[in-house]
């Protein structure tokens, strides 16, 4: 097989796959094979050739009905049995995910809005049934130290989380919260929440908890956090 089985020779082979080349030989033309990987007529040729040296593709009796650059073609299985290397390991790296995520920062001060927020009867009685709990008035704002943990809280909007929703009390409306359980220092159970409307830029998180965190972390502005995030 070739030294190095570029992605433009997985993408040949995925399209042959598709045209049922598996078990068959397939009439294609370098032209159509060209356009389905976005590469030219003669680059797809010599995709086909690297593959046929690689011993992945067979080539049968040219089809009939195609002028000049017309082929068949067969996946070998020492071809089908690379591509399902390929798909097994892609599908395990697209399919696993940390244990948990850990986020590091500093404590910092709010404006002092979140006791106001997380006290309207619109979100409590859905913190109570959903998180189990009311949380303590106010939330604990964390800056994130390093790009990388504003990446990994960035991406829990992909997760999911614990949904608590939207509402209006006919004066004016408030946006959902999202909330992902975990601890703060280890020490005290807390949920980081993620907002859709926020003052905030990605670099600073918010954490509710049932607990004055402050306090029981003996904590204050400057103090090292660590949110540790369960997945």
């Amino acid at each position: 097989m070739p030294a190095d089985l570029r992605s433009h020779h997985l993408r040949t082979l995925a399209y042959l796959l598709s045209r049922g080349a598996r078990h068959n030989f397939v009439p294609v033309t370098t032209s159509e094979l060209g356009r389905a990987v976005g590469r030219s007529q003669q680059a797809a040729s010599r995709h086909v050739l690297d593959l046929e040296e690689g011993g992945l593709l067979e080539r049968g009796p040219a089809p009939a009905a195609a002028a000049g650059r017309g082929v068949s073609l067969r996946i070998t299985q020492r071809g089908y049995s690379e591509m399902a290397r390929v798909y097994e390991e892609l599908r395990g790296a697209m399919e696993s995910h940390p244990s948990h995520v850990e986020l590091d920062g500093v404590l910092v001060s709010g404006m002092g809005e979140g006791a106001y927020y997380m006290s309207l009867d619109g979100y409590t009685a859905q913190f109570r049934e959903r998180i189990g709990y009311v949380p303590f008035p106010g939330t604990l704002n964390v800056r994130l130290s390093e790009a990388r943990h504003v990446s990994a809280a960035v991406r829990l909007d992909q997760v999911g989380g614990e949904l608590i929703d939207g509402f209006s009390d006919g004066r004016r409306t408030y946006g959902w919260v999202r909330c992902f359980a975990g601890s703060v220092n280890g020490a005290v159970g807390c949920h980081l929440i993620r907002l859709e409307r926020t003052h905030h830029d990605p670099a600073t998180v918010e954490v509710i908890s049932r607990s004055n965190i402050r306090r029981a972390c003996g904590l204050e502005d400057g103090s090292p956090v660590s949110i540790r995030l369960p997945m």
